[in-house]
């Protein structure tokens, strides 16, 4: 069994819980600051919170929106909430191990949300396998959802079961769902949940419908056919599947925030800019955004006006007559007529030349234009969807972007965050990715080692999706047929990675990918010569140093280069002030509670 494989047999209900790690890594990293009025977990702020707030909560959507949206709107909460505390359990404990997934029940339990008791649990990164199977007691859930409405029909731990998908989606680098198969709610003693792969389930669309904000979106998983991803593949003759698919994935809080903008937009007749960074699927929710509006019955026309020539952009836009210069030999029609009744796409907006954006802002005035060589004006009934990586308000100041163009295509702007800024759908874009590249190339590539995850959860991700597209195609050529894709089939390029994630043993053998890189070399200075003493536990008094001497060393370095100030201080030692003044106060082994 490889690495990546751990399973932990089947125990029998009441086994004790203490077959769980240690709890104590996962408890030293609660901090409470009650003076600045913050709790942390990690380096994210908790709170304390009333369990019937949460019943009030759950009842006052359940009220105003119904069941449904109801239980999606908390099952995304806690699928957010799931994917950050597998960040944690990253960091604490590694990678591909049952004392690493099982965090995740720990953290269920640190949280107050319920008891856990493990019942089985496989992990088989590299070939996309996961079983999880835990009961839940006392959840708080079930427990305000009784005194609420009674028992029930339905299971109802909605929240808790999107906690338990985002954490082992964002953990294990593939879309995994839990359903609840038992529940108090419908009057058993305690809640029994189980995790597969989304393909491993049947009749999976109304479990993923609670994770996806808007019908815009497949959420986790898109259908291409075929149960597992590495075996997704047409019959012989039978052709194959396009490469450009239409569909979107995502379930992050920032995703699904841009969904409903493109929802709340798309039955207006305004002007939409999507602004985001290169890469990051503008184009793909301007498709969308004209398959769900009154125009999309309507051709959807897209230029990319960074890739024509500057001379040639008004005849892409407005056409041309015949006549109108040497080589017209026939009228042509532009872009804006092209698109008549359906929507237009100007991406790379920013790039248009001074003279095509004045004849632009006329046509999105009067609704009319003229071709190139032409005296006829002519009526245009189309929606004008833009995109644009670059800042406009900069290009204002710069003179190379008209102020007046600007406002009038920014009538509704819809930011896109970048990747690195929505990592809870790195799993699913591999997922989707690897499956359509398997299909394409008649590949049968089984998934991705645990490195190969960790790598891609932590790189910059400074080309965004088309970057991890480009980097999954890459693996599943690079792959052997029927293995599994490792850093070394996707991070051939300029990649900059982590070092440790691709490191080598002294036995030119790869290293797990979980250790963190070694230290600097320091200039001779006093400083870094005191600092090297106590890293080898030489302390000036001539006692053991301790990690509360390098932790203060390191603390009053940084306020004195800062000059004692503290947010100055905390930038350098990358934490955030309020830790920063909670460690100054309570230094390691001082504080009443965990530090």
């Amino acid at each position: 069994m490889s690495r990546d494989t751990d399973i932990a047999q089947p125990r029998r209900s009441g086994a004790p819980r203490s077959s769980y790690p240690d709890i104590g890594d996962l408890v030293s990293r609660i901090h409470f600051a009650h003076e600045h009025g913050r709790i942390w977990l990690d380096d994210q702020r908790m709170v304390l919170l009333h369990s019937a707030a949460l019943g009030v909560l759950r009842r006052e959507l359940i009220e105003s929106f119904g069941v449904e949206r109801a239980r999606g709107v908390l099952t995304r909460i806690g699928y957010n909430s799931g994917a950050r505390d597998a960040e944690l359990a990253h960091q604490v404990r590694g990678s591909g191990s049952n004392d690493a997934i099982n965090a995740g029940a720990q953290l269920h339990m640190l949280e107050g949300l319920a008891g856990v008791e493990l019942v089985r649990s496989e992990i088989d990164t590299a070939r996309g396998h996961y079983l999880g199977e835990y009961l839940w007691y006392d959840t708080v859930e079930s427990e305000e959802h009784i005194k609420l409405y009674g028992i029930g029909a339905e299971p109802s731990c909605w929240m808790q079961i999107g906690y338990s998908s985002g954490f082992a989606s964002r953990f294990v680098g593939f879309p995994v769902l839990y359903r609840e198969l038992e529940c108090r709610c419908q009057g058993a003693s305690r809640c029994r949940i189980m995790g597969k792969p989304v393909d491993s389930w049947d009749d999976v669309e109304l479990d993923l419908r609670h994770l996806r904000a808007d019908d815009i979106t497949s959420g986790l998983s898109i259908g291409l056919g075929g149960k597992r991803p590495g075996v997704a593949l047409p019959e012989p003759g039978v052709s194959r599947l396009p490469l450009e698919d239409p569909d979107v994935v995502g379930v992050s809080a920032g995703f699904n925030a841009v969904c409903h903008m493109v929802r709340r937009v798309a039955d207006s007749e305004a002007s939409v800019l999507f602004l985001g960074e290169s890469g990051v699927g503008k184009e793909v929710l301007a498709r969308s955004l004209h398959r769900i509006s009154p125009r999309a019955n309507g051709p959807f026309v897209a230029i990319n006006c960074a890739a024509i020539p500057e001379q040639l952009i008004e005849s892409e836009l407005f056409g041309v007559e015949k006549g109108a210069f040497t080589g017209a030999l026939q009228s042509r029609p532009g872009r804006f007529e092209r698109a008549a009744r359906g929507t237009l796409f100007l991406d790379e907006i920013g790039i248009l030349g001074w003279t095509a954006q004045g004849k632009l802002l006329r046509a999105l005035q009067e609704r009319e234009i003229e071709r190139v060589g032409d005296t006829q004006t002519r009526k245009v009934d189309v929606r004008v969807v833009a995109a644009t990586n670059l800042d406009l308000r900069k290009e204002i100041a710069a003179g190379r972007f008209r102020e007046d163009l600007y406002y009038r295509l920014n009538v509704f702007p819809v930011r896109v965050p970048p990747l690195r800024e929505r990592r809870e759908d790195i799993p699913i874009f591999l997922h989707h990715f690897l499956r359509k590249f398997n299909a394409r190339d008649r590949r049968r590539v089984t998934g991705f080692t645990g490195r190969a995850v960790d790598a891609m959860l932590t790189y910059h991700w400074p080309g965004n999706i088309r970057e991890l597209e480009n980097m999954v195609e890459r693996g599943v050529i690079l792959a052997p047929d029927g293995g599994s894709i490792d850093t070394i089939h996707m991070f051939v390029g300029d990649e900059q990675v982590n070092a440790a994630v691709l490191g080598v043993d002294r036995d030119g053998s790869l290293k797990a990918g979980s250790e963190p890189e070694p230290p600097p070399t320091f200039a001779p200075d006093p400083v870094a010569r005191k600092f090297s003493n106590l890293l080898h536990g030489v302390r000036e008094d001539g006692n053991e140093a301790s990690l509360e001497d390098i932790e203060a060393l390191l603390i009053r370095q940084a306020l004195e280069q800062s000059g004692g100030n503290l947010s100055a201080a905390a930038r350098l030692l990358r934490i955030s002030r309020p830790k920063l003044e909670y460690r100054i106060k309570y230094p390691q082994g001082k504080a009443g509670g965990a530090t």
